[in-house]
C-alpha cells in the first residue's frame, strides 16, 4: 500500500531533510585522506541527536551504524570502520533521520582527493542521472518514466546499472511502498500522484552491473570490483510542483573538491 502525505506530513518531512542536510554537511568538513571512516559516523550521529533527532539506519534490521559508508568497489550499505580514507578513493555516505514521526534519506559520493578522470566521470554522471530521474518525477508520470531517465542517461556512458536495490517511498517507516528502480520503461508501474514522498538513488557502476554481497550480510559490492557511485534524494510531489526536500547544498559548501 502507498502512503501519500498531506502537506502538513511533507513539512515534517523536510525539517528532518533539514537536519540530514546539515549532517551530511559536517560529515563533508571531513572528508579527507588519513580519516577513519568510524570517526564520520560518529560526527553525523552526534549532530543528528543533538538537533533531536534520530539517525534513521541504526539499529534499522540491526544495521550496527548511523551511517552507511561504502567504499570504492563497495555500491551501498557498507559499515563504517578503523579504515583511513586514501588519496584516489571514492566514499559513498548515505544517512537518514527521523524527526517528529518521519523519515529523510540522503547519499553522496565524495571523491577523496585526487582521482582517476574515468571515477569522476563516473561520479559526474550519476549525479547528472539522479536529477535526470527528478525532472521526470512530477504528477501523472508513472514510477517506469524515472527509472528509463535515469538508465537511459547512464548507459549512454556504457556503465552498469545496479537493479537488485531501488529506491523507494517513505515516511513513518524509512522503507514504503512503491519501490523506485533505476531502470525501466516508460508509462510503466505505479501512478505518480499528489502526496508521494519518494527516495530517488541512482547507484551506478563503473563496469558491468552485476553486484554480490559480502560475508557481512550486509555490504553490496561489484562483482568485477569496478568502483560504483551513488546519489539520493527524498522528493515529494505535488499538482503544483515537485520539491526536493534533502539537499546537498551543506555538503559542496563545505566539502574541498
Amino acid at each position: 500500500m502507498i502512503h501519500y502525505k498531506s502537506k502538513e506530513e511533507v513539512e515534517i518531512i523536510k525539517e528532518s531533510a533539514q537536519i540530514l542536510g546539515k549532517a551530511h554537511g559536517e560529515v563533508a568538513k571531513m572528508v579527507k585522506p588519513g580519516v577513519k571512516t568510524i570517526e564520520l559516523d560518529k560526527i553525523a550521529e552526534e549532530y543528528i541527536r543533538d538537533n533531536g533527532g534520530v539517525p534513521s539506519f541504526k539499529n534499522y534490521n540491526g544495521f550496527p551504524s548511523s551511517l552507511c559508508i561504502s567504499l570504492n568497489e563497495n555500491v551501498v550499505h557498507g559499515f563504517p570502520s578503523d579504515y583511513e580514507l586514501e588519496e584516489g578513493d571514492i566514499i559513498s555516505v548515505d544517512c537518514g533521520v527521523f524527526f517528529k514521526g518521519f523519515h529523510s534519506d540522503s547519499a553522496y559520493t565524495y571523491p577523496v582527493g585526487k582521482v582517476s578522470d574515468d571515477v569522476q566521470q563516473l561520479l559526474k554522471v550519476t549525479k547528472e542521472s539522479l536529477y535526470k530521474g527528478i525532472e521526470e518525477a512530477v504528477c501523472g508520470n508513472r514510477i517506469g518514466d524515472i527509472a528509463y531517465a535515469i538508465q537511459n542517461h547512464a548507459e549512454q556512458f556504457g556503465y552498469g546499472i545496479v537493479r537488485e536495490l531501488v529506491g523507494h517511498g517513505l515516511g513513518r517507516d524509512l522503507h514504503e511502498s512503491p519501490e523506485v528502480p533505476n531502470y525501466g520503461k516508460r508509462g510503466k508501474g505505479p501512478k505518480l500522484k499528489e502526496g508521494l514522498v519518494i527516495a530517488i538513488e541512482p547507484m551506478i557502476n563503473l563496469g558491468a552491473r552485476s553486484v554480490v554481497q559480502e560475508a557481512d550480510g550486509w555490504t553490496i559490492r561489484t562483482a568485477d570490483r569496478k568502483p560504483s557511485a551513488h546519489y539520493e534524494h527524498t522528493v515529494a510531489i505535488f499538482k503544483e510542483g515537485t520539491e526536493v526536500l534533502t539537499t546537498h547544498k551543506y555538503i559542496e559548501e563545505n566539502f574541498k573538491f
